[in-house]
């Protein structure tokens, strides 16, 4: 989903609680990976990993100028002969530390040994965010959460767009807000653009 997609759905949402409920849990996460500064961590559950949200938050890192949105994805069935950025397992898990933020993405809650995982992390000082399942172990886990309820009006991936977008925004700075405006005009120039004139 592009920038125009998002500000058009945005527009669509106004009014709605998801609008505020996404902007609020994107502060939270920018909030933490930039006051504590030790790298964002992102992982999913072994049947779904967050490849898309993670390739955002790269993307909305580079164009805010935040490089500590850009997170590690984590993956359960990641193989040393992986590209490196695709070769991070739940070990990494383990060696989390004070300082750095956990994302978790689950439709639904999770299994047992990710719950270990993210508890031990947790008690290492990690800050812990859970996006997806409404309520459960993971809920109470973390430090905050943003719940897409099966049968909400929006999907986890829908909801992962909103929140990515929202985190390359410095709520509060009118600098930030007028980036991402920049680069929405910008974009919608290119788009309706007249055709380049033949040869």
């Amino acid at each position: 989903m592009d920038a125009v997609r998002v500000a058009l759905l945005r527009e669509v949402l106004a009014g709605t609680e998801w609008l505020g409920a996404t902007r609020r849990f994107a502060g939270a996460l920018r909030g933490s990976v930039v006051a504590h500064g030790g790298g964002l961590l992102l992982v999913g559950t072994p049947e779904y990993e967050p490849w898309h949200l993670a390739a955002h938050l790269v993307d909305e890192a580079a164009w805010s100028g935040t490089p500590e949105l850009a997170p590690t994805l984590v993956r359960h069935h990641a193989r040393p002969s992986d590209p490196a950025h695709l070769a991070v397992g739940p070990g990494r898990l383990a060696a989390a530390r004070r300082g750095e933020t956990l994302l978790v993405v689950a439709p639904g809650e999770p299994v047992p040994l990710l719950l270990e995982r993210v508890h031990d992390a947790r008690r290492a000082g990690v800050t812990v965010l859970a996006l997806g399942a409404d309520g459960g172990e993971l809920a109470a886990l973390a430090h905050d959460t943003l719940a897409v309820p099966e049968g909400a009006e929006l999907d986890l991936d829908t909801v992962q767009h909103l929140v990515s977008a929202a985190a390359g925004e410095n709520a509060g700075s009118a600098g930030a807000r007028r980036g991402f405006r920049d680069r929405l005009s910008r974009l919608t120039e290119a788009l309706t653009a007249p055709p380049p004139a033949p040869w």
